[in-house]
């Protein structure tokens, strides 16, 4: 992009994706495994839909006295001897974290898969400070090699191919390697065991936070969590105010739906329950636990038509079967949360206008809320943005012009029948065969896209007098 050149929208970033061809290969074969594995996991599960209704009783429970169980939270990991943080916004929560690595002396960062992280776009303000962030998580590391964003909430790198991943494991080593993804797992293995050694901090997000006990866990399928939160002498962890749940007991419940929504597993391969800091005598846990928990924005949408979006758990299921995000990827939302729940976070954390051009990335299909574990309404979320965007003038005058003009023939009978008369005349010299494929500007970036069936030479009414003087 040259110098001062505007920002590309929405419809840039999908059309370049359309003609990426490996992109769409790489998307196709891991969505349609995502796919295929979730639906098999949840035929396993006799009472899934029981789960589902208990898991969505949870989070509403806690949106509704979020308030108390956050300040239950925080009471219960100051008593196992962590500290609490709070953060209204993404720059407090940088300003945390640098203050504490600055007063530490820390060079160095370990850190495990977090979107939060990647939402207040910690790994700059740290390289910014002299701080060396190191991903660990395979498909984090990965795209921070590429000097990219994550394409997925759980694959990061869902968008690359092996052979990708090679290229940028050689130049990482200095030696060319095959595209084999043993070996290279067991490079990547190696090349991080010396950073999990040496960093004087590690960063963590988190899935669950339990207010009871003040429980911090992380649901992982790689063992880098476990070092994050173990190895250097402190762990520091970020959540936002929605990742608090009750008690142990609800955590059974999102558990049992969470890998099974995500990847198609019945257990992810690993749970890290991270309970206070190390008592004395003990070495498998950091001597300092901080916690950060983050508003931005989140707060706004407590009440009003958005706040189911903070039911979320972040399993990307929504990603998985949506028709667009299964076309373009992630990168295409230019957004830090991707796919159809992503719209809704990124107006979240945005502010009104923030998701203006995304709210109609999406065919409303409704396959979204139906793998949703938590029965999210993401169309209807997607319609009130839409409605917001309508309301605020954000859509262009000619767009609002025409659908006046389609409002206005609706409502009356007349317009409305002899608009039929006058689209089956201007229709015929761009029919072709039983379809419409070429229509002059401004419809032509309708048809650029998709087949349109001609209007029917009769009409329902025409075919209903019909039907009816013959006695049907």
């Amino acid at each position: 992009m040259k110098q001062g050149a505007p920002p590309l929208g929405f419809e840039q970033r999908a059309s370049g994706a359309l003609k990426n061809l490996p992109l769409r290969q790489a998307l196709e074969v891991a969505t349609e495994r995502f796919i295929a594995q979730r639906a098999s996991a949840f035929r396993d599960l006799p009472d899934a839909e029981a789960l589902r209704k208990r898991a969505r009783a949870i989070k509403e429970e806690v949106l509704t006295r979020l308030d108390d169980y956050l300040l239950r939270l925080a009471d219960s990991v100051r008593q196992r001897g962590g500290v609490v943080h709070w953060a209204k916004d993404g720059s407090e929560a940088r300003e945390i974290i640098l203050d504490l690595a600055r007063a530490r002396g820390v060079k160095s960062v370990v850190k495990s898969k977090s979107m939060v992280t990647e939402e207040i776009e910690l790994n700059e303000a740290l390289e910014a400070a002299g701080i060396r962030p190191v991903e660990t998580d395979l498909g984090e590391w990965i795209i921070q090699l590429a000097g990219e964003k994550p394409s997925h909430i759980i694959a990061p790198a869902i968008h690359k191919s092996r052979h990708e991943v090679a290229e940028l494991f050689s130049r990482k080593v200095g030696r060319p390697l095959a595209p084999d993804i043993e070996l290279l797992t067991a490079t990547a293995r190696e090349q991080l065991r010396q950073e999990f050694l040496q960093a004087d901090m590690g960063i963590s997000g988190v899935n669950f936070a339990v207010a009871e006990t003040g429980t911090l866990v992380l649901v992982t399928n790689e063992g880098n969590g476990r070092m994050v939160t173990s190895v250097p002498p402190v762990h520091l962890a970020i959540m936002g105010i929605e990742k608090v749940i009750p008690t142990l007991e609800d955590l059974m419940v999102f558990l049992k739906i969470l890998a099974r929504s995500a990847t198609g597993q019945k257990a992810s391969s690993y749970v890290s329950l991270i309970t206070g800091v190390r008592p004395d005598g003990e070495s498998d846990r950091p001597r300092e636990l901080h916690l950060v928990i983050l508003d931005n924005g989140r707060s706004r949408y407590l009440s009003g038509p958005f706040r189911e979006a903070l039911y979320c758990i972040r399993c990307g299921a929504c990603l998985n079967v949506c028709p667009v995000y299964r076309q373009v990827g992630g990168h295409a939302y230019g957004a830090t949360y991707p796919g159809p729940i992503g719209i809704i976070v990124t107006s979240m954390l945005q502010g009104p206008g923030g998701s203006k051009e995304l709210a109609s990335a999406s065919s409303l299909c409704g396959a979204c809320q139906e793998a949703c574990p938590l029965d999210i309404d993401i169309p209807h979320m997607l319609l009130e943005l839409r409605r917001e965007a309508v309301a605020d003038r954000q859509a262009s005058g000619g767009e609002r012009a025409a659908f006046r003009l389609m409002a206005a023939i609706l409502r009356h009978d007349g317009l409305y029948r002899l608009a039929g008369r006058v689209g089956r005349l201007l229709q015929r010299p761009f029919v072709r065969g039983k379809r419409i494929d070429r229509l002059p500007f401004p419809l032509s970036r309708w048809t650029a896209v998709r087949d349109f069936p001609p209007l029917s030479a009769r009409t329902f009414r025409d075919r209903w007098r019909t039907l009816g003087r013959n006695g049907a």
